[in-house]
């Protein structure tokens, strides 16, 4: 893309058909997109944002998924009240249904109406969800660049896990949270020299992030958070499982460990509706768990380090936790492939199996073992190096977005 530089020419005098020139030049203000669905991609991409406002850029932020929602928060308040323009919608009936089809509809037509009507010098994604699939296809269509953040990550026991190596394809610059996540990003046939191996956004944040005592938790939320507690967030395993079934045995040794219990909803996927219902009916039956919305960042980061153990198969349990040094308890498949530290404990989705690992995170000896422990996805300055590498993209004049596809044979 080629770097654009005006020029305003000012007469200043003139005599004997000779011209006195003075010549102001400026650069050209790079406007960039960046693209938030949900209540956990927003705590990563923030200090993105931030970063890149350094630089001599326009940033717009455009507000889609879960933000939009009344069932899972409306977490688009939540932006604005930390200082934050929500520049752009794209609404999803994400209140109405979990239909994956159908919401990936709206939201592609949504992108698309926007990028016609709109230019942007580059789009910034992150993650997997089928909004963000969207959204990269429409941008792509419409000739934006597109910088993808937390690509080559391995999920094989969801949907997601295609999405993301689709939305690889789709982009330009690639930013990778693991160095193994880099070499997949390679072997799709990204040239190297525009994937970057940074850390992940969510480690960097609890590095820097001032949390929230205890006492100042249970006085936002109706939970007391001085005591023993479990923080269980479960997503619909989206390739393979039987949903019923995994529910009802997280649920069954949930109330066998009698332990109270901070449930976060299930996301947008199909059968979060199913879950989050089964979760709720749960809670009533039992006064000391609840199930919250959305805790927001800084709150859903805290509760982690105070809880005796994080239950289910959220990647934050994979990514955020180990930095905490929090022993996890991941079920199932839905997070099978990721890189792990050294608190995770992986089980089936079975009652008996739940039940076991739950006894052995919370148990003193597995707390030691892991009281050393170094998060795998932690690297310094993460989000700076992400703003600084994609101004670096922006005013390096490239003409074009055609790719060739690289060949793994070929050296690094």
């Amino acid at each position: 893309m080629p770097c654009l530089i005006y020029c305003f020419y000012d007469i200043i005098y003139r005599h004997k058909h000779k011209f006195a020139v003075t010549v102001i030049m400026y650069k050209k203000k790079y406007k960039i997109a960046v693209i938030t669905s949900t209540r956990a991609d927003f705590g990563l991409l923030r200090p993105v944002i931030d970063e890149l406002n350094k630089f001599d850029v326009e940033t717009k932020l455009i507000v889609t998924g879960t933000h939009l929602s009344k069932n899972f928060g409306l977490t688009k308040e939540e932006i604005i009240s930390l200082g934050y323009s929500v520049d752009f919608e794209v609404p999803l009936p994400m209140d109405l249904t979990d239909n994956t089809k159908l919401l990936f509809k709206e939201a592609f037509n949504g992108f698309s109406s926007l990028f016609n009507e709109n230019s942007f010098d580059l789009l910034v994604v992150l993650g997997d969800r089928f909004e963000i699939l969207s959204a990269s296809l429409a941008a792509f269509l419409s000739d934006i660049p597109i910088a993808h953040i937390s690509g080559g990550d391995v999920t094989t026991g969801a949907k997601d896990d295609a999405f993301r190596h689709c939305i690889t394809k789709l982009s330009y610059l690639h930013f990778s949270s693991t160095e193994e996540a880099r070499t997949r990003i390679i072997q799709l046939g990204e040239s190297p020299d525009r994937v970057f191996f940074v850390g992940g956004l969510g480690a960097e944040n609890i590095e820097k992030i001032s949390l929230v005592t205890p006492d100042e938790l249970s006085k936002r939320f109706d939970f007391d958070f001085n005591q023993r507690f479990l923080l269980v967030t479960f997503h619909p395993e989206t390739l393979g499982g039987d949903l019923d079934k995994d529910i009802e045995a997280l649920l069954s040794a949930l109330d066998s460990v009698n332990i109270p219990v901070l449930f976060t909803k299930a996301n947008a996927d199909e059968g979060g509706m199913f879950i989050n219902k089964k979760i709720t009916d749960f809670c009533n039956d039992r006064p000391s768990s609840i199930l919250v919305d959305s805790l927001g960042t800084i709150n859903y980061l805290s509760a982690m380090k105070y809880c005796l153990a994080m239950v289910g198969n959220s990647s934050s349990g994979i990514v955020e936790a180990p930095s905490f040094k929090v022993p996890v308890v991941n079920i199932g498949n839905r997070q099978k492939g990721r890189v792990q530290g050294e608190n995770t404990i992986n089980c089936k989705p079975v009652f008996e199996e739940i039940k076991k690992s739950i006894s052995l995170a919370i148990s003193a000896e597995f707390k030691a073992k892991i009281k050393e422990m170094k998060s795998p996805y932690y690297r310094e300055a993460t989000s700076e190096n992400i703003a600084e590498k994609i101004y670096a993209f922006l005013v390096s004049g490239i003409e074009g977005l055609s790719k060739d596809f690289y060949d793994w044979s070929l050296p690094l």
